[in-house]
């Protein structure tokens, strides 16, 4: 057999090993459960003002009445990639109910990466770009980092890596009951 062509298929097969060891090792990421705080230990989530792709304007404060998933995500993050599908079901099912889901993108190359990911993944809801300051007043060092901020701006819960998608709505649902 020509050696080329056996070098060839090791090639092949190696490529295929490492793409289902991937596979397998994104599959197996653990995903990360939050128990909500209790309303009267909640803290309150510090304000930002960060803009929009349109340039508009975003702060927290707009937000005050209504829960929001905020979500601390960047386009090179395959955790983040992979909650976005959720978020924006979230966004679907719950936002006549009192639920605002707003993504922070952290990218370096700022709406020039940004952009063409959220028009591509059709991102349905709020997309702001921010930095180095809002991250760290959130203490966000790692990506996917996930807030729930409660109807008076407090955080009630925090994912840091990979959501439980199951206990995000779970706690959706329970602090969308809560006045």
């Amino acid at each position: 057999m020509n050696v080329n062509l056996i070098t060839l298929r090791l090639v092949r097969a190696s490529t295929l090993l490492l793409t289902l060891a991937g596979m397998a090792m994104a599959a197996s990421q653990p995903r990360v459960s939050a128990v909500l705080q209790p309303a009267n230990q909640r803290k309150p989530a510090p304000e930002f003002v960060l803009k929009d792709s349109s340039g508009k304007t975003t702060k927290l404060k707009n937000y005050r009445g209504q829960v929001v998933l905020l979500d601390f995500w960047a386009t090179w993050c395959e955790g983040c990639k992979e909650e976005i599908p959720w978020f924006a079901e979230f966004n679907r099912k719950y936002a006549t109910k009192g639920l605002a889901v707003v993504g922070v993108s952290l990218d370096e190359d700022g709406w020039t990466a940004v952009k063409p990911f959220i028009k591509s993944a059709k991102v349905p809801y709020r997309i702001i770009l921010g930095n180095d300051a809002t991250a760290k007043k959130y203490g966000v060092e790692n990506m996917p980092n996930t807030f729930l901020i409660d109807r008076h701006g407090r955080i009630a819960a925090n994912y840091v890596g990979l959501v439980d998608k199951d206990n995000v709505e779970t706690n959706i649902r329970a602090i969308l009951s809560q006045p």
